[in-house]
């Protein structure tokens, strides 16, 4: 009698396990393929407002004017508008060095894009490791509004050094930040003043409403923004990017149909006069949050494209951000032409 009770509690232990895990995990994929089925709208092609981030090599001399015609036939014929060149890192105070020190050939670099290039803006990608908690270190603060104010004079810096937007990319950003919203506030009419483009690099949105609180109380780390958030980011900058990459996804049909979602809800919180540009992973590592065999470039382009089409298909303001140069391929390439197509392509 004994066995045969310890035997139905079995059961009922597995019951509850399939109900509690395996049942959601089942009910989350066959949304997100849902989400990757389907076709894309013929006016899902770019629209001449797409970006590309460039490491570091092409403003400490490691990269010379070869280089930049070789950038020039690599993105000819592509909506490539903006590149995001790797200027910084900010220090941990917000500060930069001096520009002989910190990027010293960015304007040999500006002067041939602007050569080989004219139609395409160079930003400055600024960025630190942000902390939150008491104690830590290795990090900037953003509640110390000394960092912020010197945040804004390093934009300043970079402005009149040539550069004509500020990229900033500061993580892990956790969603609600007053501070980075006061930051936005001082940081947006000093670039504007200047003349310059002012961008963001935000993480993904809470796939389902209040994730991020959860992870947050899980792991210490909120790996989603609220849409509210990002709505709120979005209208203080020029130009929003999604890094919509690093998932976790296994399969391409999973990631495909997340980064639909993530274009969608991403598209009903950005308005009309602020860029959305939905990224893409130029790049192959793999570990727990990034499976490369997943995450492919021609994934990401297809939900991209989903997304659009079933929220917004004629969106003018809206790109694709490709991260990044050094590791792409010829295969990643070949899929972002593809898929998004060359400008005014119907």
């Amino acid at each position: 009698m004994a066995r045969r009770r310890l035997r139905r509690a079995g059961k009922w232990a597995a019951w509850a396990v399939a109900v509690l895990v395996v049942l959601p995990v089942t009910v989350a994929g066959t949304a997100l393929r849902a989400e990757y089925a389907g076709a894309a709208s013929p006016q899902t092609t770019t629209r001449g407002r797409d970006a590309l981030w460039l490491g570091h090599a092409w403003v400490d001399g490691r990269r010379d004017d070869a280089d930049v015609a070789a950038l020039r036939r690599r993105i000819e014929g592509t909506g490539i508008r903006d590149l995001y060149v790797h200027a910084g890192p900010l220090e941990h105070d917000g500060t930069l060095p001096p520009a002989r020190t910190a990027y010293p050939r960015a304007r040999r670099l500006i002067a041939a894009v602007h050569r080989e290039l004219p139609s395409v803006r160079v930003q400055a990608w600024l960025g630190d490791r942000l902390v939150y908690e008491p104690g830590e270190r290795g990090g900037l603060r953003l509640a110390d509004a000394r960092a912020r104010a010197a945040i804004v004079a390093s934009a300043r810096q970079v402005l009149a050094d040539g550069f004509a937007g500020v990229h900033l990319d500061i993580e892990p950003l956790h969603s609600d930040d007053p501070d980075y919203l006061r930051l936005l506030d001082r940081l947006g009419p000093a670039v504007h003043q200047r003349g310059g483009v002012l961008s963001v690099a935000v993480h993904q949105i809470d796939p389902l409403p209040g994730l991020h609180r959860v992870s947050g109380a899980l792991t210490g780390h909120r790996k989603w923004l609220s849409q509210r958030f990002f709505g709120q980011v979005a209208r203080r900058v020029d130009q929003i990017a999604l890094m919509s990459y690093d998932t976790g996804m296994p399969a391409e049909s999973l990631y495909g149909g997340y980064v639909a979602q993530q274009t969608r809800l991403a598209l009903e919180a950005t308005g009309p006069h602020t860029d959305l540009l939905m990224g893409l992973p130029f790049f192959h590592t793999d570990d727990m949050g990034h499976h490369a065999s997943a995450e492919t470039v021609r994934a990401a382009v297809r939900g991209i494209r989903l997304g659009l089409t079933r929220q917004d298909p004629g969106r003018s303001r809206f790109g694709m951000a490709l991260y990044v140069d050094f590791a792409a391929t010829e295969e990643d390439w070949a899929a972002y032409r593809s898929g998004w197509g060359r400008p005014g392509r119907t």
